[in-house]
């Protein structure tokens, strides 16, 4: 008596509208992040590539809670990466357009509010963990 028991459609595909709703959120997630600010897309870059070289099972970004201290030293190699990025930009434009005048430095209008852009890679940082965390490994995010 071991008949199989044949399944209606229904029952094969019980949540048929969950798939197209996460496909939504990552159409709004990736819409969203294209309107980013042009430092804030630079930003998103490098920490979305530091965390790709991290990226592994047993990985600190995926413990169940990660050590602050941790995360803090993630955020200082990313900050030193975009110090050295602003630097080499900032002597690349200096040759181009000489900004001393007789030995004496012009104020800049471009120098950079560092303890501010450390707390918004802090708060990218967090989210692209998030973002990886919650990810499957066809890249749709589990909400």
């Amino acid at each position: 008596m071991n008949q199989s028991r044949i399944l209606p459609f229904y029952m094969a595909y019980p949540l048929p509208m969950y798939y197209q709703e996460e496909d939504t959120v990552t159409r709004d997630l990736e819409y969203l992040q294209q309107m980013y600010p042009i430092e804030a897309k630079r930003y998103q870059k490098i920490i979305a590539d530091t965390l790709d070289q991290i990226d592994y099972e047993g990985s600190m970004i995926y413990d169940e809670y990660p050590d602050k201290w941790q995360l803090y030293r993630l955020t200082q190699t990313i900050m030193d990466k975009i110090k050295r990025m602003d630097s080499m930009e900032k002597k690349e434009n200096e040759e181009k357009r000489n900004v001393e005048t007789a030995g004496e430095k012009v104020m800049r209008d471009g120098e950079k509010p560092w303890e501010w852009i450390e707390e918004f890679v802090q708060v990218l940082l967090y989210y692209e963990i998030y973002r990886k965390r919650h990810a499957n490994h066809r890249g749709i995010l589990k909400f």
